[in-house]
């Protein structure tokens, strides 16, 4: 090779390596500096090695916003990944039925997913108004209770934030983001529907000749040959769900009210460091959530032998 065509790739390939080193390399690096640091982006930073990460463990001891931060966060996420998994499941199922018009089922359950996250945001907070919403329209006109939603801190799967004057009043801020997120689940429905046409319909065949109905062909053709998907999307649903921020910001007028309830990890990351100018303290906060999901996947991961199963 000549000298120019070894230099032409390096050439080739620059604009990348430098925005990997410029936009993540040294975030990453600088960041981890920073969790030592007292740093308000307006100085030098100072080095007080692990205040910041006492100050985390002190605030998790005493049920401080941190620990307020991380119980929505650890809610959110629980509960949207395991929605996402049933619905979504659910949903793949119903549209791989060979009924009329299936084309069509299938475009409207995937648009949600093409809307922009504001306009989503915004169309949900008109839709969850507990005033004037439609859904508390709805619930009311078949003699329900209307939910609190984003002027609520309650949450359905958390009884201990339940008022006592409730009166079924159960749904709370958590759960209109938990709603939001369900909405928008056509991508997972793609790899759902995909995933069911690969299952081969011998198996069903073999199933039907002895003696299986519908849900047991579900049980232990569909849902066992399904398992690879499901923990491909629980992983990235989880990372997914932990790195949410837009649609929480806007809900909560970016305060993660009502009384942080929707103050989640990623929005007090955000509003400790640009509004509170505390880069130190946000950044070890960054730091600590990145040890929490490298937890959770590791355990995933290690738990995965037990319920995954493969084509074999």
């Amino acid at each position: 090779m000549s000298r120019y065509q070894q230099r032409a790739g390096p050439t080739m390939i620059s604009p990348w390596l430098i925005g990997l080193v410029v936009l993540t390399l040294y975030p990453f690096a600088a960041s981890f500096y920073w969790s030592f640091c007292r740093y308000d982006l307006l100085s030098r930073p100072r080095w007080v090695g692990w205040q910041n990460y006492g100050r985390l463990a002190r605030e998790l001891a005493e049920g401080g916003t941190f620990a307020r931060a991380l119980g929505n966060t650890a809610y959110y996420a629980v509960t949207c990944v395991t929605l996402s998994v049933v619905v979504g499941i659910g949903l793949a199922v119903m549209l791989s039925w060979r009924v009329r018009g299936k084309a069509i089922y299938r475009t409207l359950c995937f648009v949600p997913a093409v809307i922009p996250t504001v306009a989503a945001s915004v169309l949900w907070m008109w839709l969850l108004d507990p005033h004037q919403g439609l859904v508390n329209g709805a619930l009311e006109s078949v003699h329900a209770p209307g939910q609190g939603w984003f002027k609520s801190t309650s949450a359905a799967v958390w009884p201990a934030s339940w008022p006592d004057d409730h009166q079924g009043r159960i749904f709370g801020s958590k759960d209109g983001l938990v709603l939001m997120s369900l909405w928008g689940i056509g991508n997972l429905l793609i790899i759902y529907l995909a995933a069911l046409a690969d299952i081969p319909h011998q198996l069903y065949e073999v199933a039907r000749l002895d003696g299986a109905g519908r849900f047991r062909q579900f049980w232990h053709v569909t849902l066992p040959l399904l398992t690879p998907v499901v923990f491909f999307n629980v992983v990235m649903g989880l990372i997914h769900s932990v790195q949410a921020f837009t649609q929480i910001y806007i809900v909560s007028d970016g305060q993660g009210d009502p009384a942080e309830a929707t103050l989640t990890l990623s929005l007090h990351l955000f509003l400790a460091a640009f509004q509170d100018l505390d880069m130190g303290y946000a950044s070890a906060m960054a730091w600590v959530l990145l040890v929490f999901v490298l937890l959770v996947t590791v355990w995933l991961f290690r738990t995965s032998r037990h319920w995954v199963h493969g084509g074999g």
